[in-house]
């Protein structure tokens, strides 16, 4: 029995990741992005994808875990859940980047922070998935490593980030599982990022809509270096009062389609959590990437979020400019870094990318049914777009008649 459960997951894993880490199709592939919509955020311009891989060598991939329906049973299912890998550089393993952390509040785990932020290096893929799968998703990372890449001569810490997926997913069941970590890492690839309802994020809640994975980046001009900034994020907070869509408060708007959850005391959690991955080709050292990681804090607040008492805010910056090799290290590196006083637009870039990227992964997001046959619903764009419209602000309603 327990082969065939195996078997079953291992399937739902393959079958849900195609070639370039994009996913087999589902509901969020009928779904659009924010610029979609004609919403802009910021003054840089994006990326060619306006995606984190738009940082040269950057690769992100997803296994998705789609299985069952009805009431919950802990072990069995309903499962609505997977998970994400973004890789620095294809040989992480062995050349490592400059990286750093902030945590904006400590409700959350992202595992392996002491070690980025004491030998200032990450070397590591980057793993997002849900709080009950952190233990088996790094036990996955450190089987895969030594399986993969036994020339590796230690620094089994590997970093995996979560948030809660409880109310659609079994998260007690503990579903993600080595054969779901390879793939998303096997799968790994330049190129598009899906969102929404992929990977680490397939289960996720934001501003009590379905939300999920989401990324963005930006350009700098010419003249402030030309860098690339780019952010990922799993997205899983915020009450439907906090939301707000460019600055209109679009959430307070919207007092329907709410997920049927209970109460807790005092009200309706608002917290959740929210894991922010940021990527740059700027030649930053790991003090700056540190600032850098702060900012991201301002772009979720521009959503709304508000970094409440039981939230996991995690941001993790790296910069794939300079290369740290592990094994056999020279004594002395000769490296470049950005004058601090040229950091300026990668803060403000950091920002934009973050707070679109939420925006992402909120446009992507659509609506599921899962544990004990719970909904929660997508946001609906022509209700966004009436809103919008009372503020001023024109949003694009794909298939409906434009002026």
């Amino acid at each position: 029995m327990r082969a065939l459960i195996y078997g079953v997951l291992l399937a739902a894993a393959t079958l849900g990741v195609a070639a370039h880490g994009q996913p087999a199709a589902n509901a969020s592939d009928a779904r659009v992005r924010a610029r979609d919509l004609g919403i802009t955020i910021g003054t840089f311009t994006p990326g060619p994808l306006n995606a984190i891989t738009d940082v040269d060598g950057v690769l992100v991939g997803h296994a998705t875990i789609i299985r069952g329906e009805g009431p919950l049973v802990v072990g069995e299912g309903p499962v609505r859940t997977g998970v994400t890998a973004i890789l620095p550089r294809k040989d992480v393993w062995f050349q490592g980047v400059y990286a750093a952390s902030h945590t904006l509040n400590g409700d959350g785990e992202m595992t392996g922070l002491h070690w980025v932020r004491d030998m200032e290096t990450l070397v590591h893929p980057v793993l997002i998935t849900n709080t009950g799968s952190v233990g088996a998703v790094h036990d996955a990372a450190v089987r895969y490593m030594t399986e993969r890449h036994p020339t590796r001569s230690w620094a089994t810490l590997p970093v995996v980030g979560e948030t809660w997926d409880g109310q659609l997913n079994d998260v007690r069941g503990r579903h993600v599982q080595f054969e779901h970590v390879a793939a998303a890492i096997d799968s790994a690839a330049s190129g598009p990022v899906a969102e929404g309802n992929v990977g680490g994020g397939t289960g996720m809640v934001c501003f009590r809509f379905k939300c999920g994975i989401g990324t963005s980046s930006r350009v700098l001009p010419a003249d402030q270096g030309g860098y690339t900034i780019g952010v990922l994020v799993q997205a899983n907070f915020g009450g439907r009062d906090q939301l707000r869509v460019d600055g209109v408060p679009v959430g307070r708007a919207i007092t329907d389609l709410l997920p049927a959850v209970p109460e807790m005391a005092g009200g309706y959690p608002r917290e959740g959590s929210i894991i922010v991955v940021i990527a740059t080709d700027a030649p930053l050292s790991s003090r700056q990437l540190e600032r850098v990681a702060r900012r991201a804090a301002l772009g979720i607040s521009r959503t709304g979020g508000t970094a409440g008492n039981t939230s996991g805010d995690i941001i993790l910056a790296f910069s794939t400019a300079n290369v740290m090799p592990l094994n056999d290290p020279p004594r002395l590196f000769t490296q470049q870094m950005l004058a601090t006083d040229f950091v300026e637009p990668v803060f403000r870039a950091t920002v934009d990318a973050t707070e679109e990227a939420i925006l992402n992964a909120l446009m992507k997001g659509a609506t599921m049914q899962g544990a004990d046959g719970r909904v929660v619903h997508e946001l609906p764009y022509d209700r966004l777009a009436a809103i919008m419209q009372q503020h001023g602000r024109t949003v694009r309603v794909p298939g409906a008649p434009q002026p």
